[in-house]
Order: structure tokens, then C-alpha cells, then sequence
């Protein structure tokens, strides 16, 4: 299979004015991501919204306003976007991400199923679907938000379900660089899968983000990956040929006993 370009957006922090200022942002970063040559255009978690901010009152249905600008944005520069907002659906608030087509259509949409901290605790409701997958280019891609992938069951079900490249949009704070630096690495490695890992990056609020974004391998390398002092835009290559060759190596998956584990 040819090899799936992506574009990892480290976007700065802050809360946008103006949903109109945070769509900006994103059009002239799919406008470079599409330059470069890539398909797939990952932003950080809470991306529209910011993160700082009181959700609720940016909170908007998967089908809103936010979601048919993205898919304009996609359209024109013919690539898919997965970017991170809160999502209002009846009374309830959720932290998700929404993947877009080229073709300016939903593929997916993914609510965070591990709230991190008092703060999201107190603002959104956890989702309740672990694995929530797509095609992209002929790559299965899987979703996960920030603090999800920390948990090893979680990115263990996408390997079993087939994901080969999971997107998790996050907002990784400072003190806590050692997730971008060791943990994730240590999930592709030991679930032979591709993790594009998108942060903010840049002080909002309380709130120190770590930068950092990555494509962790499936052999555990890291293949690209953006400072931790300033807002990026990485391209990198996705390759299915490394996974099958991952996993040909390393054999976790085939020797996994899952009836033991409960």
C-alpha cells in the first residue's frame, strides 16, 4: 500500500474570540497540510472551543456550525480533518473529535471516554463507546482523546478491532511530558499500531501545555515529532508495510490470552 501522509497541527493555546478566528487557524493549516502533500490533517483536542474555557456555552451538535465550516475547509483543500470540540447533544456536553472527509462529510465522531480531572469531570459526560474506527485512504484509523490513551486496555481493543493508524487529539499539560515522550511510543510498540498524538502547546488559563505532537511507530520509533516551545505543523508518512512488519517481529498480538484477563 502507498504510504498515508499526515499533518500533525500543535496549535497554540488560547481560547479563540471568535469561532470564525479558531476556523482560520485551521484553514491556513489545511491549506500548508495539503501543500505538503498530506491527506489526513490532525488538530488538537478542543480545538474550536479551546480548552480553558466554560465548554457549555461553545458547545454545538455534531452537525453544527463548527462541523459544516470544517467540512467546507476539507473540501477545499481535499484532505480529511479530525479536530477536537465540544459536542452538545440534548442536556449533555461531550469532549469529542470529529473526523471529516475530503469530500466535506462526517466519517466519524468520538467522545472522550476518560475525563482527566475536576475540570472536564465537572463540565462534559463521558461517552461510552471505546472503539470508534474509519477508513481513511485504505488505512483503518481508530480515535482516542488525550487521557484515553493512557489507559492500555483502550488502545489494546482498537489493535483487536484493526485499527493500523489511532488519532488522539490531545492537550497535554506540563508536568506530565514524559506521556509524550515514553508512554506514547510504548503504546504503538506494544499494540504494533501507529499513534498520531496532536497537542496544544503554550500557557491558557492555569494550564502549561507540553507541545510535543509525534507519530509513534508501530515498532516503537517515533517518526517525527514537534518542540515543546512552539506552535508546528509535522508531516510525516504513515506505512502499513511497518506494521505487518511489526507485527511479524513482535508477536504480543498473536500471543495475546485475552480469556485470562477478565
Amino acid at each position: 500500500m502507498v504510504p498515508l501522509r499526515i499533518a500533525l497541527l500543535q496549535g497554540p493555546a488560547g481560547v479563540p474570540p471568535s469561532r470564525q478566528e479558531g476556523l482560520a487557524a485551521l484553514e491556513t493549516a489545511a491549506r500548508n497540510a495539503a501543500a505538503g502533500g498530506a491527506r489526513l490533517l490532525v488538530a488538537p483536542e478542543l480545538f474550536l472551543s479551546g480548552y480553558a474555557t466554560d465548554p457549555a456555552g461553545r458547545a454545538e451538535p455534531a452537525d453544527g456550525p463548527g462541523a459544516r465550516a470544517v467540512a467546507g475547509i476539507a473540501a477545499d483543500h481535499g484532505l480529511s480533518i479530525a479536530y477536537g470540540y465540544p459536542e452538545r447533544d440534548g442536556n449533555d456536553v461531550y469532549n469529542a473529535v470529529q473526523l471529516i472527509t475530503p469530500y466535506g462529510y462526517p466519517l466519524a465522531n468520538y467522545r472522550k471516554t476518560h475525563l482527566f480531572g475536576d475540570f472536564e469531570r465537572k463540565f462534559f459526560t463521558p461517552g461510552d463507546t471505546a472503539v470508534v474506527q474509519a477508513d481513511v485512504d485504505g488505512v483503518r484509523v481508530g480515535i482516542l482523546i488525550c487521557y484515553d490513551v493512557e489507559f492500555p486496555e483502550l488502545v489494546r481493543a482498537h489493535a483487536r478491532a484493526g485499527t493500523e493508524l489511532l488519532l488522539v487529539p490531545t492537550a497535554l499539560m506540563r508536568p506530565y511530558e514524559f506521556v509524550a515522550r515514553t508512554l506514547v511510543p510504548a503504546r504503538a510498540y506494544e499494540s504494533q499500531l501507529y499513534v498520531a498524538y496532536a497537542n496544544r502547546v503554550g500557557v491558557e488559563g492555569d494550564y502549561d501545555f507540553a507541545g510535543l505532537s509525534c507519530l509513534a511507530a508501530p515498532d516503537g520509533t517515533v517518526r517525527a515529532r514537534a518542540g515543546h516551545d512552539g506552535e508546528d505543523l509535522v508531516l510525516t508518512d504513515v506505512d502499513p508495510a511497518r506494521i505487518a512488519a511489526a507485527r511479524r517481529d513482535n508477536t504480543y498480538l498473536a500471543d495475546l490470552r485475552p480469556e485470562l484477563y477478565g
